[in-house]
């Protein structure tokens, strides 16, 4: 059986991007032929946006062809208050486990408590957990053994969220931690049993930390878990380092980036590098100008960090030095270094 498995989609609205990724994700899952969806806590990114959007999260999660399964996040933890009805394929799953054909999943919704009692909580699980099936956990929160910063997990506050460890999976016959709240990427680690602890990341670009095509994870239940690319709304980094010795002119580069930008992506823009404003008969105000018009509809943001030395290109001293630069027949990684170590110089020289 195959499983679809995604989390932190923060719906707001009806028929925004976040909205659509959902509709994608359904959409996928009938193509793929998935037998269960899950979604790991932070569907809605406020509770009233799960009051609000109830109604048309009924028509999008029944007669799909497979079971929906919920668990609440810390956004939306107190959005499945009982008898609440959100589909007739779908289970809001807190305390009871789900059985389905040859797994058994079980589900630890957020709560805001210290990691020994989520330690606590994950051993109390054991009684719940079946030797002749697969287990799977659907878990929110954060998993403490490698670097995140508190951005990679959304528009936090200070705190921990649900902390654990690989270590604490350690006793348990789990073969899948399907969690949720690592929005960044798309993340896999192993469980000392051999199973696997997987974060999908955000299927569509919540914060502008969340760079990059988004994916979100389907797999057949006794296979490791597969990344599955999206075309959902996202945010792209593109940086341009301009550079005054090549024979290229900084709007065609930029507009070269803009055309190869996936159709869903805004882009988040770094203009870095030098011009010769002489040579390409613009100054820097002008040029900012034309890569606005140039991005137009295709940029979420752009930093401006070029600099126009063409005084210091048409000094005497450079000239000399450029030249002998390129007799030394330097690498051309090298030669930039050094060109670039040589305009610093004659720029502070200057100031």
């Amino acid at each position: 059986m195959k499983i679809l498995h995604t989390a932190d989609i923060h719906l707001r609205e009806y028929g925004d991007e976040r909205w659509e990724a959902l509709q994608k994700l359904v959409d996928i899952g009938k193509k793929e032929k998935i037998g269960i969806f899950v979604i790991s806590g932070d569907l809605f990114d406020k509770d009233i946006d799960a009051e609000n959007l109830r109604p048309k999260i009924r028509e999008i999660f029944s007669k799909s062809g497979f079971k929906v399964i919920l668990v609440p996040g810390n956004h939306d933890k107190d959005s499945y208050k009982s008898g609440m009805y959100f589909g007739e394929d779908t289970i809001i799953l807190t305390e009871s486990p789900f059985e389905y054909e040859n797994i058994r999943i079980v589900g630890m919704p957020y709560e805001d408590v210290e990691k020994e009692d989520v330690l606590n909580r994950l051993r109390s699980l054991k009684c719940l957990l079946t030797s002749d099936k697969k287990n799977i956990l659907v878990f929110h929160g954060e998993l403490l053994d490698a670097f995140f910063s508190r951005k990679d997990f959304g528009e936090e506050g200070e705190g921990r969220y649900m902390p654990v460890k690989l270590s604490y999976f350690k006793d348990l016959n789990i073969d899948y931690v399907l969690a949720g709240h690592f929005h960044s990427s798309f993340d896999v680690r192993l469980l000392e049993n051999g199973g696997y602890f997987i974060y999908p990341g955000s299927p569509v670009s919540i914060t502008k930390k969340e760079t990059g095509r988004r994916k979100v994870n389907i797999f057949e239940i006794g296979e490791p878990p597969k990344e599955y690319p999206l075309d959902t709304y996202h945010f792209e980094e593109v940086v341009v380092k301009l550079d005054p010795f090549k024979n290229e002119q900084p709007l065609e580069i930029i507009e070269k980036c803009m055309k190869e930008l996936h159709p869903k992506a805004k882009a988040i823009l770094i203009v870095k590098g030098f011009i010769n404003g002489k040579q390409i008969l613009l100054n820097e105000t002008e040029l900012v100008s034309q890569i606005k018009e140039v991005t137009k509809d295709k940029c979420l943001e752009a930093r401006y960090e070029f600099k126009d030395i063409q005084i210091i290109l048409e000094d005497d001293i450079f000239k000399r030095f450029t030249k002998k630069l390129e007799q030394a027949g330097y690498e051309e990684q090298k030669m930039e270094q050094m060109l670039n170590i040589a305009i610093k110089a004659m720029m502070e020289a200057r100031l």
